[in-house]
């Protein structure tokens, strides 16, 4: 039991009578049979409360997106007889925050209600959602009943596998949208269709013939190569711990390697994989099918960024031997010194001709806001000239490098970690639609 707001203020007045009472004795009786009232109200009121009146129970997927806003239901019931007015909250587990919580709601005499709210994970692996704690007033308003309520309900937080359901449910729903936000549409490589002219068509896609014969616009349509490999290389080292929008830049990297599998895989593609910090962690061969998003999700799993230096070398090393068949060689990595800049350039320079090596580098845009300064004046609170000077040396050096990596024939995908999985994917059907592969 908690002593509600009323019964604070109440416990006021005896203390106003006892104040009083060092000037005017006469005020002791009437403080200590007003004490008396309050105490005796106040334990009726408990006692009228002792009887647990609510019943909480808890449904939910059990497999969890990262960095999404994951749906919880909770289903309330009243064992009262008059209205109640409930306050509840979940026991999250460590590294999860929902900005819902706790829930308020209203509930009629034994009336059921069901609320929900939204849990937000910030990393991987196996944790359990725990008790239930719920609050509601005393039949008299002095006391807030609290109960906690035993519950506990496993869960496992995977890498974003709402989006690929998201782009999955587009995707069977034949939405147009979808398909022109990824540019689908092959280049010349394969016919597969005739269909009516769009607008966004090229004019070298139409079939004059076709248009002759049924008198308006027709395009030919080409379908993108098929039975292609691509392989990710996942950068598990010091740097990929730092975080953007609570998530680190490994699982950045992760979400859009677990989209584009599904893309890949969804268009005829092999997909593999590869992760390495001070050594290899884990590799998958290049495969196809239906089954490549959940192959890539059991790999990436239990992989965790650490505090240690990347090797390039042992990654690229036990790479080579095992990749036989010309792939788009996908490495997700961060570079802040010239050695590492270094051995990224010639590692990759060393996988052409034979393959085709894509570099993705995440922008830090807390480094990108120390460069801004507003009317090129520094105000109080603002950094000062030289921290600007610094960042924008480190931008510039980065600017550098990708002209290096492009120079040298690699392609560069240079993004803020939040626009990284529709810029990636649009950049995997661009090389498609080239025949870079």
């Amino acid at each position: 039991m908690i002593p509600s707001r009323l019964l604070v203020l109440l416990l006021l007045a005896p203390l106003a009578l006892a104040l009083a009472g060092l000037a005017a004795p006469d005020l002791l009786w009437p403080m200590i049979a007003l004490d008396l009232a309050l105490a005796l109200a106040a334990v009726v009121d408990a006692a009228l409360a002792a009887r647990p009146l609510v019943e909480v129970s808890r449904s939910g997927r059990e497999v969890l997106s990262i960095g999404r806003a994951n749906p919880v239901v909770l289903e309330l019931r009243s064992r009262a007889r008059r209205r109640l007015r409930v306050e509840v909250t979940d026991d999250l587990f460590d590294h999860a925050s929902s900005p819902d919580l706790p829930l308020a709601l209203e509930l009629l005499p034994g009336q059921r209600a069901a609320a929900t709210y939204r849990l937000i994970p910030s990393r991987r692996g196996t944790f359990a959602l725990g008790d239930h704690t719920v609050r509601y007033a005393s039949p008299l308003g002095l006391w807030i009943r609290q109960l906690r309520l035993a519950a506990r309900q496993p869960v496992r937080i995977y890498p974003d596998v709402q989006s690929v359901r998201d782009y999955e449910l587009l995707a069977r729903k034949n939405q147009d949208a979808a398909a022109r936000s990824v540019r689908r549409r092959g280049g010349e490589s394969e016919f597969e269709a005739l269909r009516e002219y769009q607008r966004d068509d090229e004019y070298r896609s139409i079939d004059w013939k076709a248009t002759a014969r049924r008198h308006k616009l027709i395009s030919r349509q080409y379908q993108l190569e098929r039975d292609q490999s691509i392989v990710f290389m996942l950068d598990a080292g010091r740097l990929m711990t730092a975080t953007s929008e609570s998530l680190s830049l490994f699982d950045h990297a992760l979400n859009a390697t677990l989209m584009l599998t599904y893309v890949a895989s969804r268009g005829g593609d092999q997909v593999g994989l590869l992760t390495f910090a001070e050594r290899v962690l884990t590799y998958l061969a290049p495969g196809g099918g239906k089954s490549a998003s959940q192959r890539v999700i059991q790999a990436l799993f239990a992989i965790e960024p650490a505090l240690v230096e990347t090797d390039y070398e042992q990654a690229f090393k036990q790479l080579g031997p095992r990749l036989r068949k010309r792939s788009l060689v996908v490495i997700f990595t961060q570079v802040i010194d010239h050695n590492a800049a270094h051995a990224l350039l010639r590692l990759s320079r060393g996988l052409l001709p034979r393959h085709l090596p894509l570099i993705v580098l995440l922008r830090d845009p807390s480094v990108e806001a120390l460069v801004h300064v507003p009317d090129g004046r520094f105000l109080p609170g603002e950094p000062a000239p030289y921290v600007a000077a610094a960042a924008a040396e480190a931008l510039s050096w980065r600017d550098r490098l990708i002209r290096d990596l492009k120079r040298s024939g690699a392609l560069v995908l240079d993004v803020l970690p939040h626009e990284l999985s529709p810029n990636l994917i649009n950049r995997y059907l661009e090389v498609k639609a080239r025949h870079l592969l």
